[in-house]
């Protein structure tokens, strides 16, 4: 499996959309920054590992959006506690994701592609596993688009949110990868893009 089996935007033309972004954003990431410093202190960034193509780890770039804490499930339901009062703006308008361009920029990631998984949320001896794991993950994709709402459905499951993430939503969002990417082309992938820009702004 590679990258031209499932061909979508070309990576050059990823890394050039990336490269724009992160120069257009960058009074907003500016001011993002300065925000989370005089509200909530440091680091500013949140970095996690996530399983990348051929299952190489790397480490996924957002602003923080929750308290500093080891403790807590790897997935966050909308009333998590530990999200602070302007994270739950970022994560509403998706701002958070603005550094990600960076992973893209890197080559960790693409713009469309299934979104990347934490280590322990990953069994790479599973087949369903090893298509998705070659391609590159990407900052969107349809299932993501469909489960905007995810952390509504994960607060439904409360208390045990990683029991309902492991057994229903996440196997919901392994077919839906692997269905895309089956009929995925260049087109399909400037349709997703539009159509998770549309949803950022009408639920923004």
């Amino acid at each position: 499996m590679n990258d031209r089996q499932y061909s979508g935007i070309p990576r050059w033309a990823d890394a050039f959309v990336a490269a724009i972004g992160l120069i257009v954003a960058a009074p907003i990431m500016g001011a993002i920054a300065l925000t989370i410093l005089a509200t909530s202190g440091r680091p500013i960034l949140f970095r996690q590992k996530r399983v990348g193509r051929s299952g190489r780890l790397f480490e996924l770039l957002k602003f923080r959006t929750m308290v500093v804490a080891d403790t807590g499930p790897q997935v966050t339901s909308r009333n998590d506690a530990r999200i602070t009062r302007l994270g739950r703006l970022l994560r509403k308008t998706k701002l958070d994701e603005l550094p990600t361009f960076w992973n893209v920029l890197r080559g960790d990631m693409a713009l469309v592609g299934p979104r990347p998984e934490v280590p322990r949320y990953v069994n790479q001896d599973d087949p369903k596993w090893s298509v998705i794991l070659s391609v590159r993950p990407g900052i969107t994709d349809p299932t993501t688009v469909a489960l905007r709402n995810e952390e509504d459905l994960l607060a439904r499951a409360y208390p045990d949110v990683e029991t309902y993430y492991r057994t229903q939503l996440q196997p919901a969002k392994l077919t839906g990868y692997i269905d895309y990417l089956q009929q995925r082309t260049f087109r399909t992938d400037l349709s997703v893009l539009g159509r998770t820009l549309a949803a950022i702004i009408r639920h923004s």
